[in-house]
C-alpha cells in the first residue's frame, strides 16, 4: 500500500482534468480525492497497492487530452484510510 500527495501545475483547470482523474482513480483502484487549488494548480491524495498508484502517476504526468502538465511534485503520506476516490 502507497499513500501519495500529488500537486500538478500547468493548465490543468478548466479541461477535465478533476472528470478525468476520478475514472482513471477508479479503474485503477484508487482512493482519495482530487481538487483544484487557488492557484491554478491541482491537489490530489491518493492511495493503493504500489503499482496501481505507480500507474497512477504516470497518467497524471500527462493529464487527460486538453491539459498540459509542467510540473508533477508526489510526496508520500501517511495513508487517511479513503474508501473511495471523490472530487471536491
Amino acid at each position: 500500500m502507497r499513500s501519495v500527495e500529488i500537486t500538478i501545475r500547468g493548465r490543468v483547470q478548466g479541461v477535465g482534468f478533476r472528470y478525468y482523474t476520478l475514472r482513471i482513480a477508479d479503474e485503477k483502484h484508487i482512493t482519495g480525492y482530487i481538487r483544484n487549488k487557488p492557484d491554478g494548480s491541482v491537489f490530489i491524495e491518493a492511495e493503493g497497492e504500489k503499482e496501481n498508484i505507480e500507474s497512477f502517476l504516470m497518467w497524471c504526468r500527462e493529464g487527460p487530452p486538453r491539459a498540459r502538465v509542467d510540473e508533477l511534485i508526489v510526496t508520500d503520506c501517511p495513508p487517511a484510510g479513503y474508501l473511495r476516490f471523490d472530487i471536491r
